[in-house]
């Protein structure tokens, strides 16, 4: 089967562009630029960044911290509550270390979040709308501080949506959020 296009011939590369292909070139240009300042500005004015400090920490130092945490905070069959404002977190093949927690709706309590192994997907999602969420990514050494509050009770989902192996489907935890 022969193409319906025609080869073009000589050096078609060298003929000079029409006043219509360099108005249509300049104007995907100056768009691609508008785009890229936008994009760059949003990521500094924009309310939808997370904030807050991260630290380097090893593994076995955040597990004992953890550790320290479940002992002060209260276990109940539904899971912990803490007892302050931080609550203590740690992905790891394949599960939540501090999960299920008990939060009060209303008060702003500081997510001490990490990884023991490899880079993990956080993800919370409320039950009742699981279309909206928060996304965050754990990397192993680092402990990420956010402060966080949730305005309505219920359940919150918590799952790992960057895979890390076999067993990555189980990896599953809940926010159990009361008035």
């Amino acid at each position: 089967m022969s193409s319906p296009l025609k080869p073009l011939e000589g050096n078609w590369w060298a003929i000079p562009a029409s006043r219509h292909e360099k108005v249509w070139v300049w104007l995907s240009v100056a768009w691609g630029l508008i785009l890229f300042g936008w994009m760059v500005g949003w990521s500094f004015f924009g309310a939808q960044n997370q904030h807050g400090p991260t630290y380097r920490i090893e593994p076995a130092a955040y597990r004992a911290k953890l550790a320290a945490y479940r002992e002060a905070s209260t276990t109940t069959t539904q899971g912990l509550r803490p007892a302050g404002e931080d609550v203590y977190i740690a992905a790891m093949r394949y599960g939540f270390d501090g999960l299920p927690v008990i939060l009060k709706a209303g008060k702003t309590y500081r997510l001490h979040l990490t990884s023991y192994d490899v880079q993990h997907g956080f993800s919370i999602r409320p039950e009742h709308a699981l279309s909206k969420q928060i996304t965050l990514q754990l990397l192993p050494g680092y402990e990420w501080v956010i402060p966080m509050r949730f305005d309505e009770p219920g359940v919150y989902h918590v799952i790992c949506n960057e895979f890390c192996g076999i067993g990555h489907r189980t990896m599953h935890g809940i926010f159990i959020v009361e008035e």
